[in-house]
C-alpha cells in the first residue's frame, strides 16, 4: 500500500491563506506493470495500454508533483483551481505510445469515458471549422466549452476551429500527404500567436500534430501521428484528448488510403486538480477490465469531409460493464 504525504502540500495552500486539503483517504494500491500492460498479484495482464499509462501517470503525480502557487483557472465558486503537476521528463514512462497494429488504445476502463461526445468535438474543430458554440451543441450534444463563450458572441473566438478554418491547416495537411507522402513537414500548429490578438476563448491545450507515413516491411503504408500537448488536465480529459486524436489519425489515415500506424503523445506539464485528487485515489484503487478497444469506421466512407461522427464506431469496449463496475466521477471544472 502507498500511503503518501500530503502536508507540504497543505502547508503551502495555509501560506497562501486558503483552506487546507483534506482528502477522504491517502491509500491506494500501487500500479504493478510489466511490458506495457498492467498485472494482478499473480502476473496476469489486466485492463489496457491507457489503464497502465493512467494508473503510473497518477502515481507519479501524487508521488512527485508541485502544487502551482498563482492558478489563472477557478472553480464556480470562485475558490482558485490549484494543481499539483509534473513537467515534462519527469513521469516515470516519459512519452506515450500506442502501435494500432498491434490493437494497443488509450482507452481506460478505470471510468467509462464519453467518446461518441470526444468525437464530435474533434469533427467540429477539424471537419467543420468552426468555434460556434450552437453548432457544437444542437449537431453534437456538446456543451463544455460554454465556459468559455467570448462575450455574447456563441462563439470561443479566434483558437481551435476558427484558426483550422483561417489558416487551411486541415486542408493543406491533407493535400500535402497527398502529394508528397515521404515529406516530414505534415504539420498542424494551432499556436497561432497572431490570432491571439483577438477575442478568444481558452487557448490550445493540444496544439500541435505531426504526420508521418512509414512503408513498413510487411509491405503496408502506415501513417504515424505525434501529438504535442502543452498542458494536460489529465484524470478529467487526458483519456478523451488521446482517443480524439488517435481516431484523428485513423480519419487521416482512411483519407490518404494508409492503414493508421503509432499514435505518440507528448505532454509538457501534466496536472491533477485539487479537488480531483480524491477521484483519482479512486481510481487508483479500481481493478481495470480487460478489453481490446479497436476504432471501426464506415467502409463505404474514404473522404475526411464526408465521414459523421455516426460513422466511426469504438468496439471491444464493454461501456455497459464499466459503468457497473467502475461508475462515472464527477470533476469540477477548473475554469
Amino acid at each position: 500500500m502507498k500511503n503518501f504525504n500530503l502536508d507540504r502540500l497543505n502547508v503551502k495552500k495555509i501560506e497562501l491563506g486558503e483552506k487546507p486539503l483534506i482528502l477522504k483517504r491517502t491509500d491506494y494500491e500501487g500500479p504493478i506493470y510489466r511490458d506495457g500492460s498492467l498485472v494482478d498479484e499473480c502476473g496476469r495482464k489486466i485492463g489496457t495500454k491507457g489503464d497502465m499509462y493512467a494508473k503510473v501517470i497518477m502515481d507519479d503525480i501524487m508521488q512527485k508533483g508541485t502544487m502551482d502557487e498563482n492558478p489563472r483557472p477557478h472553480y464556480e465558486d470562485g475558490e482558485p483551481a490549484h494543481t499539483l503537476s509534473l513537467n515534462n521528463g519527469a513521469t516515470t514512462l516519459g512519452v506515450t505510445t500506442y502501435d494500432i497494429s498491434k490493437g494497443e488504445s488509450p482507452l481506460q476502463t478505470l471510468r467509462p469515458i464519453a467518446v461518441k461526445s470526444a468525437i464530435g468535438e474533434l469533427l467540429w474543430i477539424y471537419q467543420d471549422e468552426s468555434n460556434n458554440l450552437d453548432l457544437l451543441k444542437d449537431k453534437y450534444g456538446v456543451t463544455w466549452w460554454d465556459e468559455w463563450e467570448v462575450g455574447n458572441t456563441r462563439t470561443i473566438g479566434t483558437v481551435y476551429g476558427e484558426t483550422v478554418r483561417r489558416h487551411h491547416l486541415m486542408k493543406d495537411l491533407l493535400e500535402g500527404l497527398e502529394k508528397d507522402p515521404d515529406g516530414r513537414r505534415h504539420i498542424i500548429n494551432l499556436w497561432q500567436v497572431d490570432d491571439f490578438k483577438e477575442p478568444h476563448g481558452l487557448k490550445p491545450c493540444a496544439y500541435l500534430t505531426t504526420f508521418n507515413v512509414r512503408h513498413e516491411w510487411d509491405g503496408k503504408d502506415y501513417l504515424d501521428m505525434s501529438l504535442k500537448q502543452r498542458s494536460s488536465d489529465f484524470a478529467t480529459a487526458g483519456c478523451i484528448n488521446q482517443m480524439q486524436y488517435l481516431i484523428l489519425l485513423h480519419l487521416v489515415a482512411r483519407h490518404i488510403g494508409m492503414e493508421p500506424g503509432r499514435f505518440t503523445w507528448q505532454y509538457d506539464n501534466i496536472q491533477l486538480y485539487d479537488r480531483h485528487l480524491d477521484q483519482a485515489i479512486e481510481m487508483m484503487n479500481r481493478e481495470p477490465i480487460t478489453c481490446s478497444p479497436k476504432v471501426e469506421i464506415n467502409p463505404e466512407k474514404t473522404s475526411f469531409y464526408d465521414i459523421t461522427v455516426d460513422d466511426v464506431k469504438v468496439v471491444d469496449y464493454p461501456r455497459q460493464l464499466i459503468k457497473k463496475k467502475n461508475p462515472p466521477l464527477k470533476f469540477p471544472l477548473g475554469i
